[in-house]
């Protein structure tokens, strides 16, 4: 059902929904609709943590790949890109400006958990000499989570450059990728980098 709500809220933004068109939409009546959840604010809040939860998993059981940690980086990077190319601003917009503490809230979750995610991979990939021993990783932690922040007003910044999201993601993928890593990490990067291209161009044709 959290997936069907999902699902409306992107086709028709969040303001636009009441409890009544959400029941109607999903072919229950609003008493059943009712018994799982209190008011639309409780909704989101559902939403938040069925999301966060599906993202820990994911991110987790890429985690436990036996894969080193460019790839790891690079495939939990592809499901960032993934869920940014869904999510529409005007979006973005409603819940901050309808439901702002709960978004604040399920953002500080989900920034909490990208910089654990980020910290093992830093060590992984320092252990596998992919990335430089040197590196400060509470630095590398706060530019990268910097990065996902901003990425998200990245509308507004490819418009004012004239760039694409897909080139802005490569980019801030390749520096982030770059700056962190020793010669044999540049060289593993360098021939994913051609697949990196590939998948962004396949989920874009999808």
């Amino acid at each position: 059902m959290l997936e069907q709500i999902k699902e409306l809220f992107f086709e028709f933004g969040i303001k636009n929904l009441n409890m009544d068109d959400i029941s109607r939409k999903l072919g229950i009546s609003k008493k059943t609709l009712y018994r799982f959840v209190k008011s639309k604010e409780d909704l989101i809040a559902k939403l938040f943590e069925y999301e966060q939860t599906k993202w820990v998993e994911a991110t987790d059981q890429v985690g436990l790949q036996d894969i080193n940690a460019i790839e790891k980086l690079f495939r939990v990077s592809l499901m960032v890109y993934e869920e940014m190319q869904r999510f529409n601003p005007m979006l973005m917009f409603e819940l901050r400006k309808y439901y702002e503490q709960l978004f604040n809230e399920h953002h500080a979750r989900k920034l909490a958990d990208i910089s654990r995610s980020m910290r093992l991979n830093l060590e992984q990939g320092i252990k596998e000499g992919l990335y430089r021993h040197d590196v400060n990783i509470d630095t590398v932690v706060a530019i990268y989570m910097n990065y996902l922040v901003e990425i998200h007003s990245s509308v507004e910044i490819c418009k004012s450059i004239d760039v694409s999201f897909d080139d802005l993601f490569k980019v801030m993928f390749e520096n982030h990728i770059r700056a962190i890593s020793t010669p044999q990490g540049v060289a593993f990067f360098e021939i994913r980098k051609k697949e990196i291209s590939e998948n962004l161009i396949k989920n874009n044709n999808q």
